[in-house]
């Protein structure tokens, strides 16, 4: 297969991490899992992920805004797409406004998620990179 896309999910969601994960491989990614927001951080700087999907609430209620604060603090790591994937940040005022300035991210998908669309959107921004 030809340049396959690297897909980054940081999720302390076991079951929902692998179910993710395996319809992703099934659709052509490779796929790598991160447990808490430090590992996502690790992997994100040793596998250069083509876009991350990122949980919010993990072992600390606040850890995947942490966590997307220090990859974008990261020169080679600046401008890789970051997807949301959370239940909790949909009450936030705007949080689903990527441009709203004050978590950056591209885009934001509320679980559970809509596959299909989640795919779609994937494919559309790992194609922008190329």
């Amino acid at each position: 297969m030809q340049d396959e896309k690297r897909i980054l999910i940081v999720d302390d969601d076991h079951d929902f991490a692998e179910a993710i994960s395996c319809f992703l491989e099934m659709n052509g990614f490779t796929v790598f899992q991160a447990r808490n927001g430090e590992e996502g951080v690790r992997l994100a700087k040793t596998k250069h992920p083509d876009l991350i999907l990122m949980d919010i609430m993990m072992n600390e209620r606040t850890e995947g805004f942490f966590t997307i604060h220090e990859i974008r603090r990261d020169p080679l790591l600046k401008n890789v797409p970051i997807f949301v994937l959370s239940s909790f940040c949909t009450r936030l005022p705007d949080f689903e406004v990527p441009s709203s300035g004050w978590l950056s991210h591209d885009m934001f998908f509320t679980k559970p998620v809509d596959t299909a669309q989640l795919l779609e959107k994937i494919r559309q921004r790992v194609a922008m990179a190329v």
